[in-house]
């Protein structure tokens, strides 16, 4: 049994800033605990601009915090997001978020990252693994 709080991980390798200023992540359970997801605490920043592609990876994401709004870059198509809707990117869809307040929500990724990816000039994560 794991028990772990978000409070546990602030200022650790797995308290994730972007280089880019826009967000950070308390991520609290890794592909080392080997349970096939990743879960993710994360805050977007009011103002700011994030544009992202889980090309390897399924995302779901429940906001418990703020207001944004996601536009999928595909269709056009935006939606209102506010505490207790939730999104999932279950066809690795690319998509952009623009919180209006700061943004906070829980992340759950599958297959699970390992903390040390880095999203590339696309918005992509690479798919790592334990053994990388």
């Amino acid at each position: 049994m794991i028990v772990r709080s978000f409070k546990d991980v602030e200022g650790t390798d797995r308290h994730i800033k972007a280089e880019s200023g826009t967000w950070e992540s308390k991520r609290i359970v890794l592909a080392k605990e080997k349970v096939g997801f990743s879960l993710h605490e994360t805050t977007m920043y009011a103002g700011t601009e994030t544009s992202m592609w889980y090309a390897n990876h399924i995302e779901a994401v429940l906001c418990v915090e703020g207001e944004a709004e996601l536009t999928d870059d595909e269709t056009g198509e935006k939606y209102w997001i506010t505490p207790g809707t939730m999104y999932l990117l279950n066809g690795h869809e690319h998509h952009t978020m623009r919180p209006k307040s700061d943004f906070r929500c829980v992340c759950v990724f599958n297959p699970p990252v390992t903390g040390r990816e880095e999203h590339d000039e696309n918005g992509v994560y690479p798919l790592l693994t334990e053994e990388a």
